[in-house]
């Protein structure tokens, strides 16, 4: 019984410390530290060549403005090439891509006729691009001007090998979906974790990477961004987070859209976590203690909280009244969440209880999608997202971004 009353508060622990404790000791520790200078303002002849990659599939909506956003961008204009990669699209991507670049001879745009998934495409369009400076970026994204340039001029340092830029969040319907809420809470993580050097992936629609950093992806690969970032900062590169570099996407309307992109992403997490343990083995002591309480310890929360939950049952079992109403307690507040997300088109909620409601789905989502790593019942192809684009998916029609 002593073993598992440890066993018990080990388990609620660790999860309260990777969602309440890591960040509150994290913002200490930077506040301690000086802060980072802010990269030198560089003239248009320093800026390097840069190479934008777009990997899309059936994108006809958001490439064409996609295109036209890159190239009216606040970046000389010899020095910008687009590479936009269409995976087997069977709409119109192709052609809308094609009429944005208006024969600019800084696009090109490549059809590739087999759909075979986000990492073959970035694979491909990596090693077509010729630039010392690539930047990644999704089809449904918008860069404000100023972007790019603010990327690029962190590379005048030469130990920097990937920067991170900020993804913003709109909520245009103002549905029940919290994801912007908790967006905005991981984006001051980021800028903490930059302070003290040990930034943990980057924002998919937004970062870039010195091409002799950016490594091969396995064809299945769900979370290219975080991959490719981690790789590069476990190989010795600085990983910086650039507030200035803004992007826009919008976030799905409704929570329901979200949980399957997080069982995506959850795929994607675990992936990560079995195939790199050099992410957790290697590097600076920092950026290890990082990851293993931001990520490793959120991705495997549900776990931990299924743990907790069947020691205070055996507990309660064997006739302990504190463990038999922490028990209760906890099946309450599940109860009410799950509440919450059936009547959330006719309820308005209010806000903690909103937020309480997608950090338990987004545990469920992440439950869910170790599952589907464990038996395999995963893919690389792409489906919808409510979130505005197409995106690796995981054999769910509506799976989105990372």
């Amino acid at each position: 019984m002593t073993f598992l009353a440890i066993l018990f508060w080990a388990c609620l622990l660790a999860v309260a410390w990777s969602y309440v404790g890591y960040g509150r000791w994290l913002r200490r520790v930077a506040a301690r530290r000086p802060s980072l200078p802010a990269p030198v303002p560089a003239r248009d002849a320093d800026l390097p060549l840069v190479g934008v990659i777009v990997a899309a599939f059936n994108e006809e909506v958001h490439v064409g403005a996609r295109v036209r956003n890159l190239l009216g961008i606040d970046y000389p204009a010899d020095r910008l090439r687009v590479y936009v990669g269409s995976d087997g699209s069977r709409d119109r991507t192709i052609a809308e891509a094609t009429a944005a670049a208006a024969g600019d001879p800084r696009v090109r745009v490549v059809d590739f006729p087999v759909n075979r998934g986000k990492a073959s495409v970035l694979n491909d369009l990596v090693a077509l691009a010729r630039e010392p400076i690539l930047v990644f970026t999704d089809a449904n994204t918008e860069f404000e001007p100023a972007a790019l340039r603010r990327l690029a001029e962190h590379f005048r340092d030469p130990s920097v090998g990937a920067v991170s830029g900020t993804l913003r969040l709109r909520d245009p319907g103002g549905g029940s979906n919290q994801d912007h809420v908790y967006w905005e809470h991981e984006q001051q993580m980021k800028q903490v974790e930059d302070r003290v050097g040990a930034l943990l992936g980057a924002n998919g629609g937004i970062y870039a990477i010195r091409r002799e950093r950016v490594s091969v992806l396995v064809p299945d690969t769900v979370c290219d961004d975080f991959i490719m970032v981690m790789r590069a900062a476990t190989a010795g590169a600085r990983v910086r987070f650039e507030p200035a570099a803004v992007a826009w996407e919008d976030v799905p309307h409704d929570m329901a859209e979200e949980y399957k992109r997080r069982v995506r992403i959850g795929i994607g997490n675990y992936q990560a976590l079995f195939r790199h343990p050099e992410f957790l083995l290697q590097g600076g002591a920092m950026r290890r203690f990082a990851y293993l309480s931001h990520k490793v310890l959120r991705w495997i929360a549900p776990h931990l909280l299924l743990v907790a939950g069947l020691a205070a049952a055996v507990l309660a079992a064997g006739g302990s009244s504190f463990y038999a109403a922490l028990l209760s307690a906890g099946l309450a507040g599940a109860t009410c969440c799950a509440i919450a997300y059936a009547t959330r088109d006719r309820v308005r909620w209010p806000a903690p209880v909103g937020a309480a409601t997608f950090v338990a789905l987004l545990n469920l989502a992440f439950l869910v999608g170790s599952l589907r790593y464990a038996t395999g019942n995963y893919r690389g192809a792409w489906a919808r997202s409510a979130r505005g684009g197409s995106m690796p998916g995981t054999g769910d029609a509506g799976s989105g971004s990372t």
